[in-house]
């Protein structure tokens, strides 16, 4: 019986580099751009061979990248052992099965170790899926010679394989990288396979985490273990333990994310190849996780757009590299300005969840001001509310706006300190436009900065008109919308779903 799950990407709206360093929150919010892993037995019976040696079969396959690689799982140590030299390996996949299976180790007792023991010899069949989203097909589609659009986009067929930028290749053993656009692919991939093989092995029951769960469950001890696991798969695969906000969203959704402390991960980190896997990972999930993450998304009738400008990548790592050496070297000014940022996070936040509230206490007159705010530039939405109950929405509306016109202020003030383009002027010259036109509340850089990508939150149905304005701006906007759900387990392969819709639409048509 296979297991398919999957787990979404993300979009840091506020909190970049802040995010970093505790006690600082960053608003995240999880996208409909996910991530699959399907998990089930690669043969129909045990091997003989397999029981014999200690060994099971391990096979993960890439469809979109045209990968297979095989590996033989060590039923002693839980280690992977590459038997496919050609293949490029996926550092992130191996630790999230080695970690996974190590879990069930250390909280299995005899008798389920053994029908574990039993389950792995039939060996593992894993497939990983992402969805077109997550990479950027903005060079097939100017070679087309289709307009920049986000219909063409979705004539791609789902999952599309990727194509390799020969150009980014340096040296001959290196792979050359596929253009990404920053939804934090390998924090969803790593989840996804977690998530599938817990769940698969037994260590988890998501079934209650399906695509029609309610968010907020109370009890979430399952995806608690998929976050610990997540978590210490995605760190040691980077080489480094980030802040966690991409794997926390991939797991449990929306949120407002405060990191855990970098201390919980340290068994993990320093445990030499003599330590037992099972024992690293009793000590990480025995380890005081600290994080903190409080329920959040969109007001209703907003728009989360993303748009890419196609004016070349940016390297999150130096980037924050930078920053931190510009923090060294003038800690008065960088704690003045971080300590402005974090104001105006807090703020926006706080704007945000009073409309959340407005909406839940009357939601005919708040449907009615977005519907008239979609239609109108900012300056001319107080003029309009007739009412003091319209004006409180609009007046939030407003300080929403200009907690984040305060943000890119002091994030721009920060870039142009640590030598680093965190908004640069063509994003500058692109989100003003932006934040001008009707039905406009926000408009940024997400996460670090730099070239590439910008969102915006519209309201009502004024999306449409900013996806047209982008494109004769040479921005392409995403097929990509805030979905607050985390891990989904699935019920079908997500290639049969995608191809019974496109069916469904030739029908219609």
């Amino acid at each position: 019986m296979a297991v398919v799950a999957s787990a979404p990407g993300k979009v840091l709206m506020t909190g970049g580099y802040l995010v970093l360093e505790r006690p600082n929150a960053g608003i995240v919010l999880s996208t409909n751009a996910r991530f699959y892993a399907i998990v089930k037995p690669l043969y129909e019976e045990i091997k003989p061979e397999s029981w014999a040696w200690g060994w099971a079969d391990v096979k993960l396959t890439s469809p979109q990248m045209a990968r297979e690689t095989m590996y033989k799982l060590s039923l002693k140590n839980l280690k992977l052992q590459s038997v496919s030299s050609s293949e490029s390996r996926n550092p992130f996949v191996e630790h999230a099965v080695e970690y996974a299976i190590a879990a069930a180790h250390a909280t299995f007792d005899n008798d389920k170790k053994d029908i574990l023991q039993k389950l792995l010899l039939k060996g593992l069949d894993i497939t990983i899926l992402g969805c077109n989203e997550f990479y950027s097909y903005r060079n097939q589609i100017e070679m087309r010679g289709l307009p920049l659009t986000p219909q063409s986009l979705a004539s791609l067929p789902p999952f599309t394989s990727i194509t390799f930028n020969a150009e980014d290749s340096i040296g001959e053993n290196r792979k050359p990288e596929v253009a990404k656009t920053g939804l934090g692919s390998s924090a969803a991939m790593t989840t996804a396979v977690v998530a599938s093989l817990l769940h698969y092995i037994g260590v988890v029951n998501l079934s209650s985490f399906s695509e029609d769960q309610s968010h907020g469950r109370k009890d979430d001890r399952d995806l608690d273990m998929v976050h610990v696991i997540a978590q210490t798969a995605h760190c040691i695969s980077q080489g480094k333990v980030g802040s966690g906000f991409d794997v926390s969203s991939a797991v449990y959704g929306s949120q407002r994310y405060v990191r855990f402390s970098p201390e919980v991960l340290s068994s993990a980190q320093n445990a030499g190849m003599a330590t037992p896997l099972t024992e690293v990972i009793d000590d990480v999930l025995k380890a005081k996780w600290d994080h903190e993450r409080t329920k959040f998304s969109l007001p209703p009738l907003m728009t989360l757009l993303l748009g890419e400008p196609g004016s070349g990548g940016s390297s999150t790592p130096s980037m924050v590299g930078a920053v931190k050496k510009w923090q060294k070297s003038d800690p008065q000014n960088s704690l003045e300005t971080w300590r402005k940022l974090s104001e105006g996070n807090s703020a926006l936040e706080m704007h945000l969840n009073t409309l959340c509230k407005l909406a839940e206490r009357n939601y005919n007159v708040y449907e009615c001001v977005i519907n008239y705010c979609s239609l109108l530039p900012a300056e001319k939405w107080l003029e309009r509310a007739n009412e003091p109950s319209q004006a409180e929405i609009v007046r939030e509306l407003l300080g929403a706006r200009d907690a984040m016109l305060g943000i890119r202020y002091y994030m721009r003030k920060m870039g142009e300190a640590a030598g680093i383009p965190i908004e640069p002027e063509s994003q500058t010259h692109l989100l003003d436009t932006t934040m001008n036109m009707e039905g406009v509340l926000l408009a940024g850089v997400p996460g670090a900065g730099g070239f590439d990508a910008v969102f915006a939150v519209t309201l009502g149905a004024s999306s449409e008109n900013v996806t047209k304005t982008w494109s004769s701006l040479n921005v392409l906007a995403m097929l990509v919308t805030e979905d607050p759900r985390g891990v989904s387990l699935e019920v079908n392969d997500p290639r049969a779903k995608e191809i019974t819709a496109a069916v469904s639409s030739i029908q219609l048509l």
